[in-house]
C-alpha cells in the first residue's frame, strides 16, 4: 500500500552537511505520519525524528535536535531530513519509515519502511 524509496547517503566529513529523501507512494500519504530511524553497526535500530501527516508535530531524538530537521512535502509526496555539523557517531544506516496509526519513538509505531541508505562521517 505505501512504498518508499530513500536517497541522499553518503559520505561526509566531520561538521559537513548531507540531505535525506524518501520518496512515498500511495493514496494515503498525506494522512500518515512519517518517521526516520537509523541503525549503527553493533546496535540496535533507534529513532531520529518522526513528524505528523499534517506537518504539525515533529519529534526529535536528544543526539540529533539541534542539528537535523525534518521536513515533508505532501504535494511531492516527500519525506527529508536535513543534517547538519555531522558527527562520526551519525554513521548508520539511516531508514525511512510510515505509520498508519501515530507517531512515536519506537519502531512499532511504524508499518512500511524503506531500503536503507548509508551515511558514513569521517572524522
Amino acid at each position: 500500500q505505501v512504498q518508499l524509496v530513500e536517497s541522499g547517503g553518503g559520505l561526509v566529513q566531520t561538521g559537513g552537511s548531507l540531505r535525506l529523501s524518501c520518496s512515498a507512494s500511495g493514496r494515503t500519504f498525506s494522512r500518515y505520519g512519517m518517521g526516520w530511524f537509523r541503525q549503527a553497526p553493533g546496535k540496535e535500530r533507534g529513532f531520529v525524528a518522526a513528524i505528523t501527516w499534517s506537518g504539525g508535530s515533529t519529534l526529535y531524538a536528544d543526539s540529533v535536535k539541534g542539528r537535523f530537521t525534518i521536513s515533508r512535502d505532501i504535494a511531492e509526496n516527500t519525506l527529508y531530513l536535513q543534517m547538519n555539523i555531522l558527527k562520526p557517531e551519525d554513521t548508520a544506516i539511516y531508514y525511512c519509515a510510515v505509520a498508519t496509526s501515530s507517531i512515536g519513538y519506537a519502531s512499532r509505531w511504524y508499518d512500511y519502511w524503506g531500503q536503507g541508505t548509508q551515511v558514513t562521517v569521517s572524522s
